[in-house]
């Protein structure tokens, strides 16, 4: 391969891990403030154990997340700086926005919620999750500004040989952002229930004691699964106007139209079993163990539905960087030898899927143990007891 196609091997190849961590923080994390509020208000030992439980999964997600976020940033400035130079002033906007609130608000209120337990008051603790789950959304919020700018570059005007924004406003209505936004957020919660449901199903066929618990986390899963499975179904068919238009990743790429069709059809299969099964079956869906292995086999098609659909957002758009205003090839660093890029490659390719494998392991070893020795909100008299009673 040229230098052109190892560098876009080597930003899919980073993107496609690094928005496995993403997908599923977008899930889990209101999720965790959902339960963290029940638990408020109602007291209830289970409701502690699920923040807890559920609350662990989701640090130990975002914790290895964030560092394969610094990757893909390096990689803007290393092999794209052509991208920098051209429309630095426009694209810069958004993902210093969201730098500032990932890296900068999210993580601190994250580092309040971990440390506040018994520290905090009660209502001052539950708004600090509640503050995580909105600055994710935002960080995602202006991760997709940025790319809807590459979609579509709305909002600017081309002078000096350079891009410089016009319209910040028209940069945060962008027709490639209102409806790619909240397809993202579906397809989050659609991951994070199917986690739930997955790790539940496998503790339930297992026999776990902890029934009630396992029972509920697999009944707010199906809930989620299906919201968030409606939402990615409806916002991904209100999309296809753009794409009929030729624009906004169109697919007209083969690799990127087979890519899409399978997320199409893999996604409505899915969307049929979630609502149509699952989700009146719910009462009873606990108790049918035939059913978990099928459960179980599901749990990592949403994180497959997720990295197709966005290789056919980013390969449908070749081979503009920008549509129709800068090549993917006059965006790439100049002096960069195909050696140089298939270095950086293998080292990223290797840590960022180091990170991936020991997320799964750690997360794993989470679920196995159970709400047991948590270390999410442990008291200092607490060693291996039970995090819940009943």
């Amino acid at each position: 391969m040229d230098v052109v196609d190892l560098a876009r091997t080597q930003f899919a190849v980073t993107g496609s891990l690094h928005f496995l961590f993403v997908v599923l923080t977008l899930g889990l994390a209101p999720l965790v403030a959902i339960m963290h509020t029940r638990w408020a208000r109602s007291g209830r030992p289970v409701h502690e154990a699920m923040t807890r439980f559920w609350g662990q999964v989701y640090v130990i997600n975002y914790a290895l997340g964030i560092v394969t976020g610094l990757v893909m940033e390096f990689q803007f400035g290393l092999t794209w700086s052509g991208l920098t130079r051209y429309a630095g002033d426009v694209f810069g906007a958004p993902l210093a926005m969201e730098t500032l609130i990932a890296f900068f608000l999210e993580s601190t209120f994250l580092g309040l919620w971990i440390f506040g337990w018994g520290r905090l008051p009660r209502w001052a603790h539950v708004a600090c999750i509640w503050a995580v789950t909105l600055t994710a959304y935002a960080s995602a919020f202006f991760i997709m500004v940025a790319n809807s700018f590459l979609q579509n570059p709305a909002g600017a005007v081309v002078g000096g040989g350079r891009m410089h924004l016009t319209d910040f406003g028209a940069l945060l209505t962008n027709k490639a952002l209102v409806f790619s936004f909240p397809h993202v957020i579906g397809a989050g919660l659609f991951t994070g229930g199917m986690v739930l449901v997955g790790a539940s199903a496998w503790r339930l066929r297992r026999r776990t004691p902890e029934v009630e618990f396992f029972t509920r986390s697999l009944r707010t899963g199906v809930v989620t699964a299906a919201v968030g499975i409606f939402l990615a179904m409806g916002f991904g068919y209100a999309q296809f106007g753009g794409v009929a238009e030729g624009k906004f990743g169109s697919g007209r790429d083969p690799l990127a139209a087979v890519g899409l069709g399978f997320m199409i059809e893999i996604g409505q299969l899915l969307g049929l079993v979630v609502l149509l099964v699952m989700l009146p079956m719910i009462s009873v869906l606990p108790r049918l163990r035939w059913t978990h292995p099928i459960l179980i086999a599901m749990t990592p098609l949403p994180f497959v539905l997720s990295i197709l659909g966005w290789m056919a957002r980013e390969i449908g758009r070749q081979p503009w960087m920008i549509w129709e205003r800068l090549t993917v090839a006059d965006a790439l660093s100049p002096g960069l030898t195909s050696g140089m890029v298939t270095g950086s490659l293998i080292g990223f390719a290797a840590v960022l899927g180091l990170l991936a494998v020991v997320d799964y392991v750690l997360i794993a070893r989470v679920i196995r143990r159970g709400p047991y020795g948590l270390d999410l909100g442990a008291t200092a008299d607490e060693t291996r007891a039970p995090a819940l009673s009943y």
